[in-house]
């Protein structure tokens, strides 16, 4: 999983997020970063107003949250939707004794975690 950091600097660098079905994200700044949320059609939805997007939290009485902005979250997108925005500038992924590599067009990015290189090249690409 890509980091909270990470994720900030994904957003801040241009990165858009139309919330859907199985999306992560943490709620940040309210002594909840260490808690990842998932949109589902059960318990997490996402409601369109004229205002923007909101995520509301269903069957949640016991939490002072109901719902929340989508742009008072951080989105932790996940290996595919990564390599999605990659696009065509993604070449291959590979297994390397650092962890993985992803390799694109622009150059190589290695973490210990596949996320983690995902996020690095997309971050390259967007701060390019």
């Amino acid at each position: 999983m890509i980091t909270v950091e990470q994720a900030r600097r994904l957003r801040k660098a241009g990165a858009l997020w139309v919330p859907s079905a199985g999306d992560r994200f943490v709620v940040p700044d309210r002594e909840m970063d260490d808690d990842v949320f998932v949109v589902s059609d059960m318990t997490v939805e996402v409601h369109d107003y004229p205002g923007g997007k909101v995520i509301g939290f269903n069957g949640t009485t016991e939490w002072a949250l109901d719902s929340i902005e989508q742009r008072e979250v951080i989105w932790l997108p996940r290996e595919e939707q990564l390599r999605a925005l990659l696009g065509a500038r993604f070449q291959r992924m590979e297994a390397v004794p650092e962890g993985f590599a992803v390799v694109t067009t622009d150059g190589t990015y290695v973490s210990a975690d596949a996320e983690q290189a995902y996020a690095e090249a997309l971050l390259d690409l967007l701060n390019g």
